[in-house]
């Protein structure tokens, strides 16, 4: 069965390798953010390896530990804190001129969150020099050439993944990258069989394959197979946020808002989540629209006050669709492509210059598009009707 997987695998390999002023609040009492629990199951796992650690302060092993722990919840809960901490146990051998492989990976990850991608390739390009057989070092290498559209790139980092005992991640890396570079029915399908042939996957495997493709799904126009995908992938224990995001999308794209508030109506601290379920009560004209916005409004200008740059497309997209302002949705969009661009931040890209009426600005969208030949109908459509402007 693994032979198969990886002789389909070989097979998809293509053969081409300042902006608003400051927020401050009216008055000492205004919540600008809502903290998650300290009293969950994984918050009290984090409090005893901080004990242990604080017990044996010389083993490198339980410091590194712990900080794989944080940046793991902070992942899973938008949380830059923990991110905070990680970096604070690191720092001693972040600063050495080899550091060991693990910090150089752990230091990726964290660069990888605060959008710092030059820096996390360099780590990583340290971290696979010294362990070439590293598969989430490559694994992470390719996660961030492809959120900078770096698409051949891309897959030269997925490729080192067959020869490491992990068919369905190779592949689900393989087929991710290829799906957006024309070959996105070709990279359903074989996704798709793979999966299936590797009924004894962990969870977590299982649900970035399912994820994939259901996004590859959603791009080719297939609403029921992408909702069969995201409902079983929501389904599996300790969905991340991208998921969450990603789902709610495709749910407000089909103009279904109820099942984005019953998704997300636990997930409003988060600011990415909260947008999506701030655009599920537009669709649906709830009465507490206005209070909604408001609130997003506030926590976007705290996130500035922090000097913070990691939801310029969401606050573009927020701009946009709940403000109506297409001239800063626009100059936000287009200084979020300087560091993301994959199609959610193209899709901005080109709402944002349609809706400002500029067609040069839409031009890094539109040269994506043909240079990578993906496959993408609301992306194509708005690129016709911008072309239409010129």
């Amino acid at each position: 069965m693994k032979r198969k997987l990886v002789a389909a695998i070989c097979a998809i390999l293509p053969l081409h390798l300042a902006l608003a002023t400051p927020y401050r609040p009216d008055h000492d009492a205004q919540v600008l953010e809502r903290l998650p629990a300290a009293s969950g199951p994984a918050n009290r796992e984090l409090r005893a390896l901080r004990q242990q650690l604080k017990d044996n302060p010389g083993r490198t092993e339980l410091a590194l530990d712990l900080a794989e722990r944080y940046i793991a919840r902070g992942k899973a809960e938008a949380d830059p804190r923990y991110y905070g901490y990680a970096e604070g146990l690191l720092k001693a051998w972040s600063q050495m001129p080899e550091p060991p492989p693990k910090v150089l990976l752990l230091g990726a990850l964290i660069k990888q969150h605060r959008h710092d991608f030059d820096g996390a390739l360099q780590d990583l390009d340290s971290l696979l020099r010294r362990q070439p057989d590293n598969a989430q070092g490559w694994l992470t290498r390719a996660v961030i050439l492809l959120v900078q559209a770096r698409y051949p790139d891309a897959l030269q980092s997925c490729a080192p993944l067959i020869e490491l005992d992990d068919a369905l991640l190779a592949g689900t890396c393989l087929a991710e990258v290829n799906s957006l570079m024309g070959q996105a029915q070709k990279s359903y399908d074989f996704l798709q069989e793979a999966l299936a042939d590797q009924a004894e996957a962990g969870a977590e495997q299982r649900q970035w394959s399912l994820t994939v493709l259901a996004d590859i799904a959603a791009r080719l126009g297939k609403p029921l197979e992408a909702e069969k995908h995201f409902s079983e992938a929501i389904r599996i224990d300790y969905p991340n946020v991208y998921l969450f995001g990603a789902y709610a999308d495709f749910l407000l794209d089909q103009h279904q808002p109820q099942k984005v508030l019953t998704l997300l109506q636990d997930k409003s601290r988060i600011d990415a989540l909260f947008l999506r379920i701030v655009e599920a009560k537009q669709q649906i004209g709830s009465s507490d629209l206005a209070q909604a916005t408001q609130e997003l409004e506030a926590r976007f200008a705290a996130s500035r006050m922090r000097g913070e740059n990691l939801h310029l497309g969401d606050e573009a997209r927020f701009m946009l669709h709940l403000l109506n302002k297409p001239e800063d949705a626009l100059r936000l969009a287009k200084a979020n492509w300087q560091a993301q661009r994959e199609p959610k931040d193209a899709r901005i890209l080109l709402e944002a210059a349609w809706a400002a009426q500029d067609a040069e600005a839409a031009k890094p969208g539109l040269d994506l598009l043909s240079a990578s030949g993906m496959e993408h109908p609301q992306l194509r459509q708005l690129a016709a009707e911008i072309r239409q402007l010129r």
